[in-house]
């Protein structure tokens, strides 16, 4: 069985009040979207690399690795409208059976112990996604109304989420739902039950301004 990474890459730099999309912004004087291909191709597993980018970013993506001499082998792949089509995309290039990981580009602090164990529990459930309890209280609203939800069922869902290539194949087959948050809810609407396993604190993903400069820190420690 071989496997396969899926880094997409499709944000941009809104809530980073920034032009440059996120994934483009220096982490450490080097773009975020390299320390996350650099986390999966010094992992144990290996996978090939395949990156999801919109089309009028790839021409930005190849100057930065000439200016940053990143040689890193990596396949690019045309983005699509929604995150859904991205992914879809990159799922249907690949052809020998084997293991999927698919991971969010703006998650650069992703360990190589997190890679490698999200490949070894896929072989054994078919599925699994990283995941960390929530440490704070949590409040559902609806209609209005506040209530308590118990914060040791309340699970905040990370990347890399991992599939087998037959189940990702017959997930995307299916219609858009602007109800798929993420690949586990398009995979779970399929009848498939998702597994979890730990993931970590410091996997953050880079969204707004602090979060930046919170993986500084992290690197830097």
């Amino acid at each position: 069985m071989k496997y396969y990474a899926i880094i997409v890459a499709g944000g941009s730099g809104n809530r980073m009040q920034t032009e440059t999309p996120k994934q483009f912004l220096l982490l450490k004087k080097l773009p975020v979207l390299m320390h996350t291909i650099k986390a999966f191709a010094t992992s144990n597993t290996q996978p090939k690399i395949l990156l999801v980018l919109n089309k009028n970013q790839q021409a930005y993506w190849a100057m930065l690795c000439k200016e940053f001499n990143f040689h890193i082998p990596h396949e690019v792949i045309d983005g699509g409208t929604e995150r859904f089509y991205s992914v879809k995309n990159a799922v249907y290039t690949i052809a020998e059976e084997g293991f999927v990981a698919i991971h969010d580009a703006v998650r650069p602090l992703v360990s190589k112990k997190l890679i490698d164990s999200s490949f070894m529990e896929v072989a054994k459930q078919g599925n699994v996604i990283a995941a960390v309890q929530s440490s704070d209280s949590v409040r559902l609203l609806s209609a209005g109304k506040t209530s308590a939800l118990k914060r040791d069922e309340i699970y905040l869902v990370q990347t890399p989420q991992t599939f087998s290539l037959s189940i990702l194949k017959e997930a995307y087959n299916q219609d858009f739902n602007t109800h798929f948050t993420d690949d586990a809810s398009v995979v779970e609407s399929i009848g498939q039950e998702i597994n979890i396993i730990e993931g970590e604190r410091a996997n953050i993903k880079i969204t707004y301004p602090i979060d930046l400069e919170l993986a500084e820190l992290l690197l830097k420690n």
